[in-house]
């Protein structure tokens, strides 16, 4: 069975190629650095004009049907420079009928004229056909899926079942305090029991009326500082994949809150994020990517961690907690419903270790 650690980090990978070459007896023909930025360009423009010929759609031939996509992301941590004008690509695109795919794309050409040689369906809603191996000469090679070890692909199937163990330990208490700590649920897609609590002080479980969600609520003093607070659970698991949210009401997640206030301020940077991008999905995503450059995971100060936009907003450092608010606010503030959710990220590769963070 896995074991599991839990806490959070944010990762932003950037790379950076750049090629030259000089050929010839007569002279030299240098070929252009082309850089990351060049390549999002690139596939970008490639698909961009695609839609505008498709009638606001990329069409892909695919298993005798033509998909209709919109680009929802480029993944800028796989644009690569294979060699002399010779590029990778690697996008999200979104089906009308809701599906995601997870397309690669290799270019040839000069930064501004790049063309497009071949077109490969990698992913369907994370499910992949195939996978990229790197061999001893570092160069890849792709894997069909059913010729692909357990290792090599880091997918589960089906179902899954193991032990979750969260720990905590607690700061210097100089005075009566209280914690509350979320407890994860069972629902459609998981069952979840609890093996143990090893918690100081006196606790409570507390359950929300409204969505449902249960709080474990500990009152603390001082004799409690420095001690660890372990939680263990046993989790299974089923595969989840796109699904409709039973009674779901959008309008809900368009209302502000306390701490994630709709003002001009979150209205006037969502527009500037978005100008030009059609469709909620593709909105969203570049109201992501936004938060993402613009913040820094700095747990420092005052004000941090307690899910404030404006905060966020003004200072751009913070947790995860500040981020998911800043997105939220920014995602309302243009009339795209957003919600937050928590959960952790159990790792397929591996059968045990912790989620540091």
């Amino acid at each position: 069975m896995m074991i599991c650690r839990i806490s959070f980090i944010i990762f932003l990978t950037l790379g950076t190629f750049s090629i030259t070459q000089t050929t010839g007896s007569a002279g030299t023909s240098t070929i252009p650095n082309v850089v990351t930025a060049d390549i999002e360009a690139g596939i970008q423009h490639y698909i961009e004009e695609k839609m505008r010929l498709g009638g606001g759609y990329f069409t892909l031939p695919f298993e005798e049907k033509e998909l209709k996509l919109k680009l929802v992301r480029v993944h800028t941590e796989y644009l690569a420079n294979l060699g002399p004008r010779y590029h990778f690509a690697c996008v999200d695109v979104a089906d009308i009928e809701g599906d995601l795919y997870d397309v690669d794309f290799f270019l040839k050409g000069d930064p501004g004229s790049m063309t497009v040689t071949e077109t490969t369906v990698h992913k369907i809603n994370g499910q992949p056909f195939y996978t990229w191996e790197q061999k001893e000469d570092k160069t890849w090679q792709r894997v069909a899926i059913e010729d692909a070890s357990r290792n090599l692909l880091g997918v589960l199937n089906g179902q899954d079942e193991f032990d979750f163990l969260y720990t905590v330990a607690l700061p210097e208490i100089t005075e009566p305090a209280r914690m509350w700590l979320p407890l994860p649920t069972s629902d459609a897609f998981q069952t979840v029991e609890i093996s143990s609590m090893e918690i100081p002080g006196k606790r409570q479980i507390l359950k929300d009326q409204k969505y449902g969600n249960q709080v474990l609520l500990v009152n603390l003093d001082r004799e409690d500082s420095k001690k660890n607070v372990e939680l263990l659970f046993h989790v299974r698991r089923i595969e989840k994949d796109a699904y409709a949210e039973p009674q779901s009401a959008p309008e809900e997640y368009l209302r502000p809150n306390r701490l994630v206030p709709l003002n001009e301020d979150f209205k006037s940077i969502a527009e500037k994020v978005v100008k030009g991008k059609n469709g909620d999905l593709v909105r969203a995503r570049a109201l992501y990517d936004y938060v993402i450059d613009n913040m820094q995971y700095i747990r420092n100060g005052d004000g941090w961690g307690n899910g404030d936009a404006v905060y966020a907003c003004n200072v751009k450092t913070g947790n995860c907690t500040d981020f998911h608010s800043y997105f939220i606010a920014l995602s309302r503030s243009i009339s795209i419903p957003a919600r937050f959710s928590m959960g952790a990220a159990i790792p397929s590769s591996r059968n045990d270790g912790g989620i540091h963070g």
